[in-house]
């Protein structure tokens, strides 16, 4: 029996979206298209749609357990049971493809909704004319009247760029001046530089991500010990955008690194990296920003603070690259951050950051001294685990519109 395939569609933009979706079910008269629609979530009441053929049902569903993973999960998997060769999961704006993937992709009892079908990849449209503003901005989604998930913070810079980075096709929906076409095309090199470009009136069989020559995820996330230039981007400067590599062997102190996180939110569009803070040597921590969002959480433990078991278990990709660059004194340990920016001074984040290093005599007091260092992060209980439904990076921290938050 032949597996289903299954392509997931992200945008901000309704519209755009449901133009490519219409004509998805023109070159594809047989796909069922799924759309949840989250507007009353936080009420438990998730609104589904599904379209196949002639038929449009909605309904309503019940979050499952409370989870909103576990509900688009279960639903789909009814979908994919079906007689549907081809289904699109049509994300609500407010969802970032990625999340979406690694719940479709782990399953809390161990199995996981890939073995049913043929995860394609993901398309993200793009509405030229307003993208750029939105992935910069600083917006809460809540503020636009996008999400009414408990404790969401995000901010549509966040999701904006999130769904455009995890994609494997950027489909462009809207129009757009000269000069901003331009500068977003300039990001979207950078940022998802591995996913070709269509405008919506050249959109064809290359929708369903069946020819792609180019590397794509094909909806699986990146190991966050994975090179963070992915995909061959520009490093040259185009339209004022350019990507800032950071690098360094010592850790952080934490209480200046708090300090200096704002300047990675002014002019800069996307930054993500691997951190290394002095008051908790073990720890992997990942960093990433968008427009005026950011975040730092727990991703796991350097090998240099682990057993023979942790090497034996990680990548061979992570374990080669960790022996080439092991450093006598720190093993794995450093600092490797990529922002791309569009309107800031390279010099000045670089120095800020540098200016967060521990210094040498800091560095001679070792690791016991450098837990007793200030630290205004609050800590994810590593030791207690992640609850079963949650995503690897455990926040740890959290800024938005330029101002700090501790979670």
């Amino acid at each position: 029996m032949t597996r289903p395939e299954l392509l997931v569609l992200a945008g901000l933009h309704t519209s755009g979206v449901d133009a490519v979706i219409a004509r998805i079910r023109v070159l594809d008269p047989t796909v069922a298209v799924l759309h949840h629609d989250l507007r009353d979530v936080g009420s438990g009441v998730v609104h589904r749609r599904l379209r196949a053929g002639d038929t449009d049902v909605s309904t309503e569903l019940e979050l499952v357990h409370g989870c909103l993973s576990c509900t688009v999960r279960e639903d789909l998997l009814r979908v994919l049971a079906g007689p549907a060769r081809r289904v699109v999961l049509h994300l609500d704006p407010a969802l970032e493809p990625e999340h979406v993937c690694w719940s479709l992709l782990h399953v809390a009892d161990g199995g996981t909704i890939a073995d049913a079908p043929d995860l394609l990849g993901v398309v993200t449209c793009i509405d030229s004319g307003n993208w750029l503003a939105d992935a910069t901005g600083d917006d809460g989604l809540a503020e636009r009247g996008m999400s009414e998930l408990p404790d969401d913070e995000r901010t549509v810079a966040q999701v904006a760029v999130g769904q455009a980075e995890f994609a494997d096709l950027l489909v462009h929906t809207g129009t757009a001046d000269a000069w901003t076409l331009a500068r977003t095309e300039a990001v979207l090199a950078r940022l998802a530089p591995a996913a070709p470009r269509l405008r919506l009136a050249d959109l064809d069989e290359r929708v369903f991500l069946t020819g792609a020559v180019r590397p794509a995820r094909r909806g699986r996330p990146d190991d966050v010990h994975a090179p963070l230039l992915r995909g061959h981007p520009p490093l040259s400067r185009d339209c004022g955008v350019q990507l800032l590599l950071f690098s360094a062997r010592r850790p952080f102190h934490p209480e200046r690194l708090h300090k200096a996180m704002d300047v990675l939110l002014d002019g800069v569009v996307r930054t993500r990296g691997r951190v290394w803070l002095a008051t908790r040597p073990e720890a992997v921590l990942w960093l990433e920003s968008a427009g005026g969002g950011l975040q730092l959480g727990y991703a796991g433990e350097w090998l240099a603070a682990a057993d023979a078991t942790a090497w034996e278990k990680a990548p061979p990709e992570r374990t080669a690259l960790a022996s080439l660059a092991w450093d006598p004194q720190f093993g794995d340990r450093a600092q490797d951050v990529v922002a791309i920016t569009y309107d800031a001074d390279h010099a000045e984040i670089a120095a800020a950051l540098n200016a967060a290093l521990l210094t040498d005599a800091e560095l001679a007091a070792g690791e016991e001294g450098w837990r007793a260092f200030p630290d205004p992060f609050a800590w994810w209980d590593t030791a207690a685990g992640a609850p079963a439904c949650s995503a690897p990076a455990e926040l740890i921290a959290s800024s938005a519109h330029g101002e700090k938050e501790e979670s």
